[in-house]
């Protein structure tokens, strides 16, 4: 580190760009705006660890461009990871920092640099676009980005046994004192799955099936799992210095490899500092595969909120999506957690709730598709509804179709998940917003027990309704 004289640290010439809609970390619609950003903290660690220092700054932790100048000022070189609902974020923050450092160097990576790299290209303040993972590169490629073209490829660790350990200090704080009581920093804060401080983590970065709505297998490579040791030494290093509450596993699949969930069966209960409960996501199909071991992991290991995709109740929505689910599974999935979730709580013990995500607005969804949705989800006892509108993003092989044939309604102005967007062309949203706010009842009721009629209070679906 460098010291200058009347021995005063000297400020880093680089600085990170947290992206997000601004006053997210001031005044948030929610807890999941103050989440925080895992490719950020992963590869400021990687910096720092090789002895770049960095500071950081976030669109969220600002009310306005011009607060944001004033803290970018001086930078030489600005980083900064877009996804699609943050590329417009990300472009006016490039050329905010370009403003007040017309010869700073700017350089972005993420996934909308991966899976639209041709509208990242468009933007001349983008002096470097990473398409693909950037650890293996982040370091050359910020001590000589000269040295390097403009579009560059990146190159993703084998497994995720070589990452560091995320230095959750170097995550922007909350901006206001309000924020600042609820908040736990670094550790992130209760969203109503679990008490807090709350952990967020990754311990996978694959999921190998193809749904055409999904646009993660453009842009995550295959890339072995975290070792389950890892993930539990993590988690107690954390209690012991921060506290933990519970944490969120932010896999797109965490019910996957049965011999890793096996083991976190064996060691998560005897080794964790507690048995902390936790959210972490699954499959229809997987869980009607590997019955006994999805029970195993609900009981032995207080994974009590399951985020299922179930995304549609109809066969013919399923093909669409290519989802390789059916009704069958999802029904399946349905009253097997039901089973145990009556168990547990004849027990004594807090019964298991699905995380249900669902999704209306297919292009080529029917009214009777969407029926059959929210009939399978009043047939779910325990249930917190998430649900969204189909939302073609690029990357995906929908999304793609429906870009090219022109039927999209988002653009890059608009990648943002505001929930009651209209997305796509020809789509009769009225329709769904008169479905959410119950006026088809009466049709989806059709079949159901007066007890599965009865679920659901008014306005619940329409209040459910989430990003896409």
């Amino acid at each position: 580190m460098r010291i200058a004289w009347p021995w005063k640290q000297e400020k880093p010439k680089i600085v990170w760009i947290d992206l997000g809609d601004l006053g997210d970390l001031v005044n948030p619609d929610g807890p999941h705006e103050q989440w925080q950003d895992h490719g950020l903290g992963l590869l400021r660690t990687i910096l720092h660890q090789n002895g770049t220092l960095t500071d950081v700054v976030s669109t969220r932790a600002v009310t306005s461009w011009d607060q944001l100048k004033r803290q970018i000022a001086g930078y030489e070189m600005a980083l900064m990871n877009v996804r699609s609902y943050t590329f417009p974020s990300g472009r006016k923050a490039a050329q905010v920092f370009k403003e007040v450092n017309p010869h700073g160097i700017v350089m972005a990576g993420g996934m909308h640099a991966t899976v639209a790299p041709d509208e990242m290209l468009e933007i001349a303040e983008f002096d470097h676009v990473c398409q693909g993972p950037g650890e293996k590169v982040i370091v050359d490629l910020v001590h000589d980005h000269a040295a390097f073209p403009r579009l560059v490829i990146g190159e993703s660790a084998a497994s995720m046994a070589e990452w560091p350990m995320i230095d959750r200090t170097l995550w922007p704080k909350p901006a206001s004192r309000r924020i600042s009581r609820r908040f736990n920093w670094p550790l992130e804060p209760e969203c109503g799955w679990g008490p807090g401080p709350v952990v967020t983590l990754l311990t996978s970065r694959v999921c190998p099936w193809q749904c055409v709505f999904c646009n993660e297998s453009s842009y995550v490579p295959n890339m072995g799992r975290k070792p389950v040791d890892a993930v539990i030494d993590e988690l107690n290093y954390l209690d012991d210095k921060y506290g933990v509450g519970s944490f969120v596993i932010h896999d797109s699949m965490f019910f996957q490899n049965p011999s890793w969930l096996r083991e976190w069966i064996d060691k998560y209960p005897r080794k964790a500092h507690k048995r902390w409960t936790y959210w972490a996501a699954g499959r229809a199909d997987t869980v009607r595969q590997w019955p006994d071991l999805f029970e195993a992991l609900v009981r032995e290991t207080n994974w009590n909120l399951i985020s299922i995709g179930f995304e549609s109740g109809s066969d013919r929505t399923l093909k669409l999506l290519n989802k390789e689910c059916t009704e069958e599974d999802n029904n399946f999935a349905i009253d097997l957690l039901n089973r145990i979730g009556d168990d547990m709580a004849r027990e004594g013990k807090q019964p298991p709730r699905f995380w249900s995500n669902i999704m209306l607005g297919i292009p080529g969804e029917s009214h009777e598709d969407a029926f059959k949705t929210m009939r399978m989800l009043k047939r779910m006892k325990r249930v917190f509804p998430s649900i969204s509108y189909y939302a073609p993003y690029p990357g995906s092989a929908l999304g793609f179709q429906l870009i090219a044939e022109g039927k999209s309604l988002m653009s890059k102005e608009n990648y943002h998940r505001f929930p009651g967007d209209e997305k796509v062309r020809g789509v009769d949203y009225q329709f769904y917003r008169e479905l959410l706010a119950g006026k088809y009842d009466a049709e989806i009721n059709q079949g159901l027990s007066p007890e599965e009629q009865a679920r659901g209070y008014q306005g619940l679906y329409a209040q459910a309704l989430v990003k896409a």
